[in-house]
């Protein structure tokens, strides 16, 4: 313990003494007791996990800045070690996993520190390893391994072990939607930072399990809606926040992905391969045989794992109510059917609506049995009193109104194009807009200041999948309490919010 001060000491000496730390959390000694007691707090299935941890040099730490007038939390007292090297741990590298550790290692205050992943061969990035199955079944989405790293990470095949590791100052969350409420909420009881991917949750009652989790633990978590990081999306934010369409009333986006005729297929019930964890990766979910249209890509199709309004909806929403300043609908009706004859248990054809109590309405479609355009730019269409805007990642284009019926008024507005110049990536993301919301999370651990797209409103976007799910499959229009987060007029669709955990799985 002695030399653990020591070097900790020794750390200190180096840390610049004009730093400036946000106050989040109470002073050491209350802090000490805090992560003691939620790393506690962490499962334990079929391992006798510690529920002990070696907080001196944490509690040192923060009662060392303490003293210098300034309070930490692990990760920050953590991250101002040696090189000043945020130590990172990816659970889930998989396709988007991969992707985002990627961006994790451009930036030069990052070390991946520690992979888990429960396919062994994206675990320990050996492509040679992957089965030819998979490869077959995936096509180009097998994860790009073989990176440099300058230190080789720890490999974990149980999250839970990763999350022992007390030299983990973040960890960064890309596992199948299912996974990523119960993750989250242990990683934050063992006072790691977190950014965690999108869709945020499996359903609504996670969502607000996961915030709670924050509010008490006062650890930072960056949803990976990664529109809010992108440079053309926030200034078109101030444009209309200050009313350059004046007041917006509608506003339409559609996931557009023509899979007739033969959708994922059919497959039989078959063993996983090599060094697939199936047991693990169904975690909470009912058991099931493995399918290979099911893992490790395609469970965005299976509505026990995502959706399509969860895998692309949300993208959309979250955009939508951030430019339209909405929180949650009062009420949604959905629509849908399912055209295409494959494995997939959720609809191909939807159409979405959401009311505000402002009176505005979004709309949205899934159309993955037909194709062809949508919008004449863009993703999504804003429409106000003034004008209308089509949007994306790469850009925006404003058109003016012209006088309807009876009147007789000027144009209110000049037409106007702003875009901006990327490469994005292999799945026509952008890599602008995730590295801008990465940015924004590594300064964050450092300032303790909240992310671009805090869990607050990750949930609140997420909500709106879970709420159109909800609404096609009881058939009506269904009315929303967002303060109490429960349907006033439909018994059905309220028992639709949570699920049963499969056990020994528990929700903190």
């Amino acid at each position: 313990m002695l030399n653990d001060k020591l070097r900790v000491n020794a750390r200190m000496r180096k840390l610049p003494m004009a730093v400036s730390i946000k106050k989040r959390y109470a002073p050491s000694a209350m802090h000490h007791a805090l992560c003691k007691e939620n790393l506690t707090n962490i499962r334990n299935k079929g391992s006798n996990m510690s529920s002990e941890i070696n907080t001196s040099r944490r509690s040192f730490i923060a009662g060392t800045m303490a003293t210098a007038g300034v309070v930490a939390s692990p990760a920050i007292s953590r991250a101002q070690g040696a090189n000043n090297k945020i130590r990172m741990g990816f659970i889930g590298t998989g396709n988007r996993g991969t992707q985002l550790m990627r961006l994790f290692m451009r930036e030069p205050n990052i070390e991946v520190a520690a992979l888990c992943d429960c396919y062994k061969p994206y675990m320990q990035r050996d492509e040679s390893k992957v089965s030819q199955r998979i490869k077959d079944e995936l096509e180009g989405r097998i994860p790009k391994m073989g990176e440099k790293f300058p230190k080789q990470p720890k490999l974990y095949d149980d999250y839970r072990k990763l999350l022992e590791d007390k030299d983990i100052d973040a960890v960064c969350i890309a596992t199948p939607d299912h996974w990523h409420a119960m993750m989250t909420i242990d990683a934050l009881n063992a006072g790691k930072d977190v950014y965690v991917e999108k869709p945020l949750t499996a359903t609504i009652v996670e969502g607000r399990r996961m915030v709670d989790a924050q509010k008490r633990t006062g650890q930072v978590v960056a949803v990976g809606l990664n529109r809010r990081g992108n440079p053309a999306y926030q200034k078109l934010a101030k444009e209309l926040h200050a009313g350059k369409l004046g007041t917006l009333t509608i506003a339409c986006a559609a996931r557009i992905s023509n899979m007739y005729p033969n959708g994922i297929g059919k497959q039989k019930p078959a063993d996983p391969p090599q060094g697939f964890n199936w047991d693990m990766w169904l975690g909470p979910r009912a058991f099931r045989p493995y399918q290979y249209n099911i893992a490790p890509y395609k469970f965005r199709w299976f509505g026990d794992f995502s959706s399509q309004m969860g895998n692309w909806g949300v993208h959309y929403m979250d955009v939508i109510r951030w430019m339209m300043q909405e929180q949650a609908p009062i009420a949604v009706t959905a629509h849908g059917t399912k055209f295409i004859d494959h494995d997939a248990d959720i609809t191909d054809t939807m159409n979405v609506t959401f009311e505000f109590a402002s009176g505005r309405l979004i709309d949205f479609k899934v159309l993955e049995s037909c194709g062809g355009p949508n919008l004449p730019y863009g993703e999504v269409e804003i429409r106000g009193q003034k004008g209308v805007v089509y949007a994306n990642e790469k850009g925006y284009k404003i058109y003016p109104s012209k006088p309807g019926q009876f009147q007789k008024w000027k144009k209110q507005v000049d037409a106007e194009e702003y875009m901006i110049k990327e490469k994005g990536l292999a799945d026509g993301s952008s890599s602008v807009s995730t590295s801008g919301l990465i940015r924004d999370f590594i300064d964050c651990i450092k300032t303790r200041k909240t992310p671009l797209c805090p869990l607050e409103e990750g949930h609140r976007s997420t909500s709106f999948a879970h709420l159109a799910n909800i609404a096609v499959k009881v058939k009506q229009r269904l009315e929303w309490d967002a303060n109490a987060e429960r349907f006033t007029n439909s018994k059905a669709a309220n028992e639709m919010l949570h699920y049963d955990y499969r056990k020994p799985w528990k929700l903190g």
